[in-house]
């Protein structure tokens, strides 16, 4: 597959270049992703026309899945490859948690899963494993796309991504895992450092292991394409360098821009087959 034409390494780089404000986190360590029938596997292959500055990636709400139904099916069809995120990583055990739950931040700043409420037709996150620099410990990516059931509702689950370290300065992701010290922004298409989809969170920090003495580095990334949400976390592995970590977390950002260009590969093919669907109108029906 051509990565190199992918927009996120642009995305990146503006990303890595500018400050953040404090705000937003969406706790998808346990949230969903799945995959969509149709949906192709070369994010660039249809993108060469493409540029960050003509049009973001993206998914037409009249493409998009209206039933729970078509959305697991979505989720499932979605590629979703362990090396999308660098080399070495593999499914993590479990694989898969959703379609039809997702990780809420509670009252308490406890991340726990429930039933996706009535405004998301499905959510799959997907989870994997990889080695970190030099032995030392291993690197955590969740990935999570959600289905939800307009642009509206999705919009709105953006802005709740960041309230939430508002309101929860530090979150518990499991019982052995806290994240604090979150510094966050988010961006519409083509403003600031946005160059690839509607709309972009992003959250740096650090989580921390009972038991261990040295915090980690904690990223958290979330775009909306129409009525759909990717979003990804990543558990840097102990002890690396600065150097290090710009690597795993481009490689993590990269890994985010190949789902989200086959999720509007998605949409391009849905579009073009609708097109192409011959007409089942009478010629001058209509116009006694």
């Amino acid at each position: 597959m051509g990565r190199g034409a992918v927009r996120s390494t642009a995305a990146l780089a503006l990303l890595l270049a500018v400050g953040c404000t404090n705000s937003g986190h969406g706790g998808d360590s346990a949230r969903p992703p799945t995959e969509p029938a149709g949906a192709t596997a070369s994010p660039s292959a249809s993108h060469s026309s493409a540029t960050a500055s003509s049009r973001p990636y993206t998914l037409a709400e009249s493409a998009a899945p209206r039933t729970r139904a078509a959305a697991v099916a979505f989720l499932r069809g979605l590629t979703v490859q362990p090396d999308y995120f660098g080399t070495g990583f593999r499914r993590r055990d479990p694989y898969e948690l959703g379609p039809t739950s997702w990780a809420v931040l509670g009252a308490d700043c406890l991340w726990r899963r429930e039933p996706v409420p009535s405004t998301v037709l499905a959510s799959l996150t997907r989870s994997f494993v990889g080695p970190g620099a030099d032995g030392r410990g291993e690197v955590y990516v969740s990935l999570t796309v959600t289905v939800h059931a307009s642009v509206r509702q999705a919009r709105r689950d953006m802005a709740s991504s960041l309230d939430e370290p508002l309101r929860c300065p530090r979150e518990r992701l499991n019982a052995t895992d806290t994240v604090e010290g979150m510094a966050s922004r988010g961006d519409p298409f083509d403003e600031q450092r946005n160059a690839s989809t509607d709309d972009d969170l992003t959250e740096f920090g650090r989580y921390v292991v009972d038991g261990d003495a040295k915090p980690r580095r904690f990223d958290w990334f979330k775009h909306r394409l129409g009525p759909v949400t990717v979003a990804a976390t990543v558990r840097h592995a102990a002890g690396e360098s600065e150097t290090e970590q710009s690597a795993v977390t481009s490689a993590a950002l990269a890994g985010v821009g190949y789902v989200t260009a086959n999720v509007d590969n998605y949409g391009r093919d849905r579009a073009a087959s609708a097109s192409a669907a011959p007409s089942t109108a009478v010629k001058g029906a209509g116009d006694e």
